[in-house]
Order: structure tokens, then C-alpha cells, then sequence
């Protein structure tokens, strides 16, 4: 046995945590050395040996959204980073609540966050199934393991009469639970109403003498689950089993060996671990993650809005935008710069880091999360390729008819938009929106806009024109502004701001967006002949 270990049974001992509830060491003793031997003992515990297997286990009573992302992302990170296995497992055993479509889903969205399963429903594995209705069997004979080991009883209480016990606890102020009162039934009595075929469940009997486990982040806990809580159901009326049976029966026989999930069911795992003995087996090592919260404290909801990773998807968010700033508001990383990526989220992953502090996510500052992502993105000469695409079909889809010509289309044109636009715009959807609409379709603009602007337009048009004929395809932003400046003193009463705001409204129709050189670059040589032709051309007619 290591010194260390000595040293954690020692100062376990000498705690107050055998008289029940959750209770953390250090919260326990107060006094500043043990405080920090438990921060010590908390860490050294949580080495990581053996054939990593980790789990995320959503139900498909609803679509993935951020808190779940979350925790499959560390889920992910912590296997890649100790060369492990990532398991989808989807608890489908509430059949009443489940969703159409959003089993499918939630692994579409892992896949599209760039966090794929290595094993799953559709991926398969050799742990398989990984869907839990169907695993009913082996859920049935557990629980039948336990009733024959006098660890669990048929309880045939009516909904009528928990109810009643439900209501009654409320009127006398207590927590309501079960009042075990079926498991004191003799076997005749059993066998006598399970011959009557008798509506039943079967329930796990809890006992008192919970031991203490070591969580990965929260350290020492234990919960005397018996004091506070009635015996839980562990296979419902329907046949189907409660959370509680099958999870533990999934993890063990798919050889998970670390849970990592919410902290929420931090309270619960003294009870799993009175199941784990009663079935003799050994149980996972365990690490409670904390909440992801809103930023000013308030837990995420689904009601709340647009929290589900679809809405992300469908408004442009970068997957890796949505990873990077899930982690950058939390803990468990050795660094928190914005921009990066899921290799880099691997290598800097330290679990000893996790805190039990609620990770608070501001939402507002994703769209910074996703300009840095972005930028990244054009300047990788693959990625922008599928940049290319996907702005391809987004333009076909909102300027149906009314692109200038198939030159818009072609992947240098576009290319070149994303590379002057880098660093300004958080999405591509930004691209398509009216603001850019110059780069797609040709602008129209009055000879009244016109007018109001300059006497001189003809002219101005004139010196633009030869200006790009004498630079021909070498067109750059510095070069350009230069050059426009040095152009804006050849005119009569024109001052510079009017010419520019003339040189804009010829090449966008607008007032306002990218400088007059980006947006010559961006439009090449041909179009801005093309435009200012048309300028010339209405100052003719006028």
C-alpha cells in the first residue's frame, strides 16, 4: 500500500463524514492542514491506470443541447487523452417520453462537433447493444439475481396509495418516500399475489452502512442514502428498468471504467455503489462534473431558448467554437485562450484541474468564439475549400435569380472574398446577408443618389476606370487606397468623403461596409469596369 493511500484512509478516518449526508472531507474538518492533505489525497487518488472506457448516456426524450454536449466532450477528451474508448450508450427505457428522430440526432450532432463515438447504435462495438430496450433481458435477470439474494422485493403498492403517502408527507412538511412497506410481506404473500398476476414493481432494498467513495473532483463523499430515502424501484410495472438498475448493469458489462457525468447525480452514487456490492461487482471510479450554468448563475434550460446544438448548426456556429467556449468557461485545462481546437483541447486537458465550481457560459461572446474559429478556418487550405461549398450553396439558395453571372460561383472569387473578410465576419451566413449583397448581385442606385453625392460623377467614373485599366489584375487593398487618394485630388469641388461615398454607392449601392479598396479587390477588374461603366452611362443620360 503507497504512503499516500495510508494517508488518505488516515485522514478519512479521522472525519466526521460516517454521520451521513454528502460531505466533502475538507468541509468536514475545517482545520487548514487536512484541508490541504484532502486537496492533495483528492488529486494523488485520481490517477488514471488500466483500459480507459468512458460513457455518455443521454435520453432521447429530447435533442442534444449544451449541457449534454459538454459532458460528452469531456467524456471524449478525457478518452483520447489516456488512449481509450468513447461509448453512445442511449437510455431509451422511458418509452413515454421518447422523441421521434432524437436518438438519431444526438449521435448526428456528436459526429458534426467533431466528437464521434468509437462505439454506439450506429457505430456498433462489441459491447453492443448499446440502445437499453434492447438489453431488457439482461436488466430482467439482474433483478431477479438481487431478489434471490434478498437484495430486492416484489412491492405490489398501488399508484393510489404512494399518492396518498406523497401527499401526506407534503401536508406534515417531510421529503416524501417510499415507506418500504412491501418488503416486510412474507414469500407466501408474494407468491400468492404474483400467482394473481398482481400489478407490481421491484424495488432494491437499501441498507444502512453506506461506505465512502473518492470522486475525481469532488473527493471524499458518501451519502446514507437508508436515513432519507424510501427503497427505490429498480424494474418498473412495464418491465422496463429505472435509471438507477440500468446504468450500473450497462457499465459494468460494458466495462466502463470511469463515469463522468453530471454532479447532479453525485447524491445518487452511494446508492449505485449499495447495488454494485450486492451484485458483487467491482464499480467504476467516478468523477462528478460541475453544472454548466448561465452567466449569471441561473441553470440552463431548455425552455429558455436556443440552447439545442441544432439551433447552433443552423446559425452558422463553427463546431469547435461551440467546444472551445463550453471548456473556456469551465475548468479542467491548463490553459483558457480563446481558438482552440480539439487537439489542442486534448493536450491541454489536466483532470486534476477540474474544480467543483459551476462552469458560467456567456453566450454573448460566441460570435467572438466563432470569428477566431472562422479565421482559422479560411486559412487552412482544406477547410476553406469546404468553406468555399458551403458559401456556394448558400448564395444559390438566397440569390436564387438574381446573381450578376456564374463568375460569383467560382471558388477563387469566393476564395478571395472569405480572405479579405477574415477576422470581420463571425459566420458565413454574414456573407449572404444584404450587407454583402454587392458581392453576389450588381447594386442599382439612382442618378438622384447620385447627384446628391457630386456634379463631377462622370468624371470620377472616368479616372476610376483608367485607374484600373493602368493596374490591370494587380490589384491590392494598400495600393488601391493609396491610389484613390492621390485620384480624389484630381477632381474640381469634389471633396474625398463625397468621392468615396460616390466610389461605394457605384460598387454596393450602400453607405456603409468593407473600405472602397477591399471592395474593388474583392469585386477584380472586370466588374469594376462593368459598374462604372453603368455609372458613366447614367451621368450620360443626365
Amino acid at each position: 500500500m503507497s504512503p499516500w493511500f495510508k494517508s488518505c484512509q488516515r485522514c478519512f478516518l479521522r472525519s466526521s463524514v460516517l454521520h451521513g449526508g454528502v460531505q466533502c472531507l475538507s468541509a468536514v474538518t475545517g482545520r487548514r492542514a487536512e484541508l490541504q492533505l484532502h486537496s492533495a489525497v483528492s488529486r494523488c487518488c485520481s490517477t488514471v491506470q488500466g483500459q480507459v472506457r468512458v460513457r455518455f448516456a443521454p435520453s432521447p426524450t429530447g435533442f442534444l443541447h449544451l449541457g449534454g454536449l459538454r459532458t460528452a466532450l469531456y467524456n471524449y477528451i478525457f478518452a483520447k487523452k489516456y488512449g481509450g474508448s468513447f461509448i453512445l450508450r442511449l437510455e431509451d427505457t422511458d418509452q413515454s417520453r421518447l422523441v421521434p428522430g432524437a436518438a438519431e440526432s444526438i449521435e448526428d450532432m456528436l459526429e458534426w462537433a467533431g466528437i464521434p463515438p468509437d462505439e454506439s447504435p450506429r457505430q456498433g462495438g462489441t459491447a453492443g447493444p448499446y440502445l437499453q430496450s434492447q438489453r431488457l433481458d439482461l436488466y430482467s435477470q439482474t433483478a431477479q439475481q438481487l431478489v434471490q439474494s434478498g437484495h430486492a422485493y416484489y412491492c405490489f403498492c398501488s399508484s393510489q396509495r404512494l399518492e396518498l403517502l406523497k401527499k401526506e408527507a407534503l401536508r406534515t412538511g417531510q421529503t416524501p418516500r417510499y415507506d418500504n412497506r412491501c418488503r416486510h410481506l412474507r414469500l407466501d404473500q408474494v407468491q400468492d399475489k404474483l400467482a394473481q398476476g398482481a400489478s407490481h414493481v421491484i424495488r432494491f432494498r437499501l441498507e444502512a452502512g453506506v461506505e465512502p467513495f473518492q470522486d475525481l473532483i469532488f473527493g471524499w463523499n458518501r451519502h446514507e442514502v437508508a436515513q432519507v430515502e424510501g427503497d427505490p424501484v429498480v424494474i418498473k410495472a412495464d418491465g422496463f428498468p429505472t435509471y438507477h438498475l440500468a446504468n450500473i448493469v450497462d457499465d459494468h458489462y460494458m466495462k466502463i471504467s470511469h463515469v463522468l457525468r453530471g454532479s447532479e447525480w453525485l447524491i445518487s452514487t452511494s446508492k449505485h455503489l449499495l447495488m454494485y456490492r450486492a451484485l458483487g461487482w467491482k464499480p467504476p471510479t467516478f468523477g462528478h462534473l460541475p453544472l454548466l450554468m448561465n452567466k449569471d448563475g441561473s441553470k440552463l434550460s431548455k425552455r429558455q431558448g436556443d440552447i439545442f446544438i441544432q439551433s447552433f448548426q443552423k446559425d452558422g456556429i463553427l463546431p469547435e467554437a461551440l467546444l472551445d467556449i463550453t471548456t473556456n468557461c469551465g475548468s479542467g485545462f491548463n490553459t483558457h485562450r480563446i481558438g482552440r481546437r480539439i487537439d489542442e483541447l486534448i493536450s491541454e486537458f489536466n483532470p486534476s484541474k477540474i474544480t467543483t465550481h459551476s462552469a458560467l457560459l456567456d453566450l454573448e461572446k460566441l460570435p467572438e468564439f466563432n470569428r477566431i474559429h472562422l479565421q482559422q478556418r479560411i486559412e487552412d487550405e482544406e477547410q476553406c475549400s469546404l468553406l468555399v461549398k458551403d458559401l456556394q450553396g448558400q448564395i444559390q439558395q438566397v440569390h436564387t435569380t438574381e446573381t450578376q453571372d456564374k463568375e460569383v460561383l467560382h471558388e477563387d472569387y469566393i476564395r478571395r472574398v472569405l480572405h479579405l473578410r477574415k477576422g470581420h465576419i463571425s459566420s458565413l451566413k454574414e456573407l449572404v446577408s444584404p450587407l454583402y449583397s454587392y458581392l453576389w448581385v450588381r447594386p442599382s442606385f439612382s442618378s438622384q443618389q447620385v447627384a446628391a453625392l457630386t456634379a463631377e460623377a462622370q468624371h470620377i467614373a472616368s479616372l476610376v476606370l483608367r485607374l484600373i485599366e493602368e493596374r490591370g489584375e494587380e490589384l491590392s487593398v494598400d495600393r488601391l487606397g493609396k491610389d484613390l487618394k492621390n485620384m480624389a485630388k484630381q477632381t474640381k469641388a469634389t471633396k474625398y468623403r463625397e468621392v468615396m461615398k460616390l466610389l461605394r454607392l457605384a460598387l454596393s449601392g450602400l453607405q456603409q461596409g468593407p473600405s472602397v479598396a477591399e471592395m474593388m479587390v474583392s469585386l477584380g477588374p472586370a466588374e469594376i469596369s462593368h459598374r462604372f461603366q453603368k455609372l458613366l452611362q447614367l451621368s450620360d443620360n443626365n
